[in-house]
């Protein structure tokens, strides 16, 4: 009982792990995605696990198709995957990693082949046809030898070109964690497909260190900010309220042009630290904000500040600004406690500078004008 519920709490806790990295914009990046993924996998590898043991299987046979799936072989491809898009693009783009995905795909089309003879029914492998099967399956125990064997050690060589010393350090440790791990679960499972041995609790005791994986995977990777390459800018967001003050935060002086260019990402440290200038202080409330003002606060040139919005926004400055005026004035017409209140009073206290100004806007981003809005919340 405390094993599966240990079990049920990993699973829930590498599902909601996965869902942060992939919807906040704080871990948003093509190589976190794909840590994501093998987050989901690892969940779900282990719920096909507790189905399992419950017998599950045995009273719903229909759901052992997701069983039939060999989602195990996406593990190594994902950890590559993770470390492969962290790196220089000019090494990236040589990466073949499309290649990987072929035993996956291999042995669940075998596997859901016999499956559907097997427990689906739905027909019936001829007998000439078995010897094909078994060699079929002879393949697919050599495709999950390489790929266990040969992608975590390829992992390992493209970390070497990683850059920050840290982050090589937290890469390494999880990809020896997933490494020995399914190391472990291949040489368990090739004992007990060739001896005919017990391997139900080498397999608990796998089950229970994937557990500790994703356990320790929410901790290094969320609240020691690993998997977003602004870390001082997460440890502010998560652990202050969201605030972050312009002097708490270092600005690089030496930044090349390029430099800046390859940094305009949604984990940007100015657009993190613009983000929270508009979330938390509000700023966009003063009517003689622009472009300049804000530059000045964040420590940057003002076009700089226009190739971040435009770069992660596909907006401009003033529309970017004025979409948090749009939203503030929404929040107090839908609040019953702003009900009595003046929609102009409501926009100007919001930041537009006339009321012609704010129908305009407020009508471009959301199709309606104020009064219009205000009668669709009623």
């Amino acid at each position: 009982m405390i094993y599966t519920t240990l079990l049920n709490i990993a699973i829930f806790q590498g599902i909601v792990l996965a869902l942060i990295i992939l919807k906040s914009s704080i871990f948003n990046s093509n190589s976190n995605k794909y840590l994501a993924y093998l987050l989901f996998v690892l969940s779900l590898v282990l719920l096909n696990y507790v189905f399992e043991i419950q017998g599950v299987f045995k009273s719903y046979p229909l759901l052992s198709f997701i069983d039939a799936i060999d989602w195990v072989f996406l593990l190594p491809v994902f950890k590559l995957l993770f470390i492969t898009n962290r790196i220089d693009d000019l090494v990236k783009k040589r990466q073949k990693t499309y290649l990987c995905y072929i035993p996956f795909v291999y042995n669940s089309i075998l596997n859901v082949i016999v499956w559907l003879d097997i427990v689906g029914g739905i027909y019936k492998i001829p007998e000439y046809y078995i010897y094909l099967i078994n060699i079929f399956t002879t393949i697919q125990l050599l495709l999950a030898v390489t790929i266990v064997f040969f992608l975590p050690l390829y992992s390992y060589f493209m970390i070497k070109h990683l850059k920050e010393p840290q982050e090589k350090k937290w890469i390494i440790t999880l990809l020896t964690l997933v490494y020995l791990l399914l190391l472990v679960w291949l040489t368990t499972y090739l004992v007990g497909l060739f001896f005919q041995s017990d391997i139900s609790s080498i397999m608990s005791g796998v089950a229970l260190a994937a557990t500790l994986i994703m356990h320790w995977t929410a901790y290094v990777g969320i609240y020691k900010f690993k998997l977003a390459k602004n870390k001082e800018a997460v440890y502010n967001f998560l652990n202050t309220d969201l605030t972050i003050l312009t002097s708490d935060l270092q600005i690089v002086e030496d930044f090349r042009p390029e430099e800046q260019r390859e940094s305009i990402t949604a984990d940007n440290l100015y657009f993190l630290k613009l983000e929270v200038l508009c979330k938390e202080e509000h700023i966009y409330t003063n009517s003689t904000l622009n472009r300049e003002k804000v530059a000045e606060k964040l420590g940057i040139s003002a076009g700089y500040l226009s190739q971040i919005i435009n770069k992660i926004t596909e907006d401009n400055f003033a529309n970017y600004i004025n979409q948090y005026r749009v939203e503030a004035v929404k929040e107090m017409i839908s609040n019953p406690e702003f009900e009595k209140y003046n929609l102009l009073t409501m926009g100007l206290e919001s930041g537009f500078t006339s009321k012609a100004t704010f129908y305009k806007t407020f009508k471009k981003h959301t199709g309606q004008t104020p009064n219009q809005y205000k009668n669709t919340c009623k």
